[in-house]
């Protein structure tokens, strides 16, 4: 990793609807009538994602952005669109960088599925590569990094109480809550037995910790879930993909974050075995012990030993491909981009489980 970063266009632009995804368009017209009256109404895909499905809606001169589920069936209590656009309605007057939820469908006769509409922010996503607006800025990956420690710094200091998110759930137990939970996941999606995953579930029941805090928790929180501004890469517009949110422990958040940060693990293809990241350190992004050390800064808090979270991240990430993949093993998606997301979970099962064996 030597040289000039290398660069890729951002992944922010729309693209035509992928076959098998279209949208009812009479359907979504005659419903969102009161919000969009009678102008033409269009639809366009955001490409990048494995999971929810996102499209542009454009109606006039407004725009608006509309998250579903996947097509075909989902995981019981995955893909809950209402509880996301219910979390946002309350996460957004006190966290801005959460996009203004603007139309719940909860009538599934529409589109098959609830849905949510939410404004359309527009800005940079840095995936695998720094994308071309960055190239000129010299320190660019620095200003991203401090930009996705501050923003879960900011994320973990919003008073939950004040701001009633404590309604959707109580964090007391939200630990082992989580374990169990991504464990029947795991389970129910398995399409090639591993008995090391029987050994990770143990053990991550076994060492379940009390919670640090109790906060919000994105449940997902990774450099390409925030958008960054065009012009500069410290200036967060929105952080993204709030599906999994809940209320619990925040250090959940950081063991997630530095499985996809530190990249230990992943088999060569892997989409985030990438420049981003600590792997990406000698062009200016963040170590593992900056981003730590950072986090610990901006939030006052001692940090314990992280093991736990980080192994209960790896073995969440494990869990969303293999959910992915199910689907794509069963026929009920012909998405190809899916085909080799089994073999990945597999080998993030065994990162796990050298994680507990270290």
């Amino acid at each position: 990793m030597t040289g000039a970063p290398s660069t890729d266009t951002a992944v922010t632009d729309t693209a035509a609807v992928r076959p098998g995804e279209a949208l009812n368009l009479e359907a979504l017209r005659s419903v969102l009538r009161p919000l969009l009256g009678d102008a033409p109404l269009m639809a366009e895909q955001f490409p990048g994602g494995h999971s929810n499905l996102t499209y542009l809606l454009r109606s006039g001169e407004q725009e608006f952005v509309l998250r579903r589920a996947p097509m075909g069936p989902v995981a019981p209590r995955a893909h809950d669109m209402v509880r996301e656009f219910r979390f946002l309605s309350l996460m957004h007057p006190a966290f801005p960088e959460a996009p203004r939820p603007v139309w719940l469908c909860e009538d599934a006769a529409v589109l098959g599925v609830p849905f949510f509409l939410m404004e359309r922010r527009r800005g940079v996503i840095i995936r695998t590569k720094l994308p071309t607006e960055y190239t000129d800025i010299p320190d660019a990956p620095r200003r991203a990094s401090e930009a996705l420690v501050d923003t879960l710094a900011r994320l973990h200091s919003v008073d939950i109480h004040a701001a009633g998110l404590d309604q959707l759930g109580k964090p007391e137990g939200f630990n082992r809550r989580q374990v169990e939970g991504w464990a029947a996941r795991w389970q129910r999606a398995e399409t090639h037995p591993n008995p090391e995953s029987e050994g990770v579930v143990r053990w991550l029941l076994g060492e379940v910790p009390n919670e640090s805090a109790h906060t919000a928790v994105h449940n997902d929180f990774k450099l390409d879930n925030l958008m960054l501004g065009a012009a500069d890469p410290g200036q967060v517009v929105a952080l993204l993909d709030w599906e999994m949110s809940a209320v619990g422990d925040p250090l959940v958040d950081l063991g997630l974050s530095l499985a996809y940060w530190t990249q230990r693990g992943f088999p060569a293809g892997h989409r985030y075995r990438t420049l981003i990241g600590e792997p990406g350190a000698a062009l200016g992004f963040y170590t593992r012990a900056e981003l730590l050390e950072r986090y610990a800064a901006r939030t006052d808090r001692n940090l314990p030993d992280l093991r736990w979270y980080e192994v209960l991240g790896v073995f969440k990430l494990a869990v969303i491909l293999q959910q992915i993949y199910a689907r794509y093993h069963a026929g009920q998606t012909q998405d190809e981009r899916f085909a080799a997301l089994g073999a990945q979970a597999q080998a993030l099962i065994a990162e796990a489980a050298r994680q507990i064996g270290e």
